[in-house]
């Protein structure tokens, strides 16, 4: 999904979506849309959203936030606690494999890009797929690998302490 599109108009589904809670997010999103979450999610990559998709999306941002307050969720502490755990089992383990895989995502997302740049790699919608997704996984190595930047960390703690419209 379009999360950095998604993150401006919905922060707390966004914020869902990102972290281990995805599930949840991704049904209150499709049903207000009246969608599948399937569908839901082509409809953000594609971006071309009308006024009542926009309307549905916030009115999930709002169901959302409800619900994590009823529940007594922190998706920002959820999302961290989850790449914490990955790290301290990355440190108990020595496992070659994160790094392999993260070295393999670097080399494929910025070999596409470069092949792109170059024209030795011709635009599709394979090419884009391939893109958008390596793109999203070398995010995630990178916030695994070095945190979220400061400004993030302070824009979520804003959110979370947030109340929701009523």
């Amino acid at each position: 999904m379009n999360l950095s599109f998604l993150a401006q108009l919905a922060p707390t589904v966004a914020s869902a979506l990102g972290g281990p809670l995805a599930g949840m997010a991704a049904e209150v999103l499709a049903a207000k849309l009246g969608v599948h979450p399937d569908d839901a999610q082509k409809m953000l990559e594609a971006g071309k959203l009308n006024s009542d998709q926009v309307a549905a999306i916030q009115a999930a941002e709002i169901e959302l936030k409800g619900k994590a307050q009823s529940m007594g969720l922190d998706f920002a502490k959820l999302a961290t606690d989850d790449r914490k755990s990955a790290r301290d089992m990355q440190i108990a383990t020595k496992s070659w494999i994160p790094a392999t895989l993260s070295i393999g995502v670097t080399i494929g997302f910025f070999g596409i890009l470069v092949g792109l740049m170059s024209g030795k790699v011709v635009a599709g919608p394979e090419i884009e797929i391939m893109l958008g997704s390596l793109g999203t996984a070398w995010t995630g190595i990178i916030a695994f690998y070095f945190g979220s930047s400061a400004s993030s960390q302070k824009k979520d703690d804003l959110l979370h302490q947030s109340t929701p419209v009523q």
